[in-house]
């Protein structure tokens, strides 16, 4: 399922949208999520915190929809 995750950083408006997949699959691997995070080169704490805060809000809200 698609995830709602930001295009740019909110505080210093590098791309990040484009390294999530990557992310998930790491950590999909066992990778923890410091070494998801080295591994796709985010150095920034700023962008960091935008992949760790990351809730998917779609799978949050299927949770509460049946589907009949």
């Amino acid at each position: 399922m698609a995830s709602v995750f930001p295009v740019r950083c909110f505080t210093c408006g590098k791309m990040i949208n484009n390294k999530w997949d990557k992310y998930e699959s790491l950590l999909k691997k066992g990778k923890s999520e410091d070494e998801a995070l080295d591994a796709i080169k985010m150095r920034r704490y700023c962008c960091r915190r935008m992949f760790i805060s990351h809730v998917p809000e779609m799978e949050k809200d299927n949770a509460y929809y049946s589907r009949t």
